[in-house]
């Protein structure tokens, strides 16, 4: 990944219908959601092998630099975690209470050791090496330990296109935040009611002749 698309948050998503787009969930917890998942989300699997968490946590929030190392274990814990996820973020998001269960993956996998970041010789930020895959599930369920706990908990939000289902944190000033990225959704949302807005006006125009 470029510098310039490092600086810019959020992830490329190449959804099956339609142009990719960019959508910053506002937090790393929520970035690992859109990897697949179970039942209807099956079909956006992207998490198939060990190189392919290595490579979403290259295209992350995380800083750049880390060199891990992911087995076909803790692949498996990366889904494990990320179905606990879907669950709690989405119940916490329609006001019901959390799992047991899922808290209970969400707390085992926090309780390990996290990635470490550290100062190199030229005073740069680096990462210490050996990082693994469960360090670096621990500091994503760690993040989403703080997210659910923490003053955002409240904004956690589900994107409102009928079509999405899409977990972010709307940390816009105003709150007002509804769609998961303006140039997917919002857009489509638009366009819809500019549409139903000509046709009502089309029939109104038909009713008076």
């Amino acid at each position: 990944m470029s510098e310039a698309a490092r600086d810019t948050p959020g992830l490329v998503l190449r959804p099956r219908e339609g142009r990719p787009f960019r959508f910053d969930p506002g937090t790393l917890c929520l970035e690992l959601l859109p990897t697949g998942g179970i039942g209807p989300y099956a079909v956006y699997e992207v998490l198939r092998e060990p190189a392919d968490l290595v490579r979403w946590a290259g295209e992350s929030r995380l800083p750049a630099g880390l060199a891990l190392t992911v087995s076909a274990a803790e692949l498996v814990l990366a889904r494990h975690l990320r179905s606990a996820l879907w669950r709690l973020t989405r119940d916490h998001a329609e006001g019901r209470g959390p799992g047991p269960d899922d808290l209970d993956v969400v707390n085992a996998v926090a309780a390990a050791p996290p990635l470490v970041a550290r100062i190199d010789a030229e005073g740069r930020r680096a990462w210490a090496p050996e990082a693994t895959g469960t360090a670096l599930l621990s500091t994503v369920a760690r993040d989403a330990v703080d997210l659910l706990t923490g003053p955002f908990a409240e904004r956690i939000r589900v994107c409102e296109a009928h079509d999405c289902a899409l977990l972010f944190v709307d940390t816009s000033r105003p709150g007002r935040r509804r769609w998961c990225a303006m140039e997917r959704c919002g857009n489509r949302h638009k366009v819809r009611a500019h549409r139903a807005h000509r046709a009502r006006h089309t029939e109104s125009a038909e009713d008076g002749t």
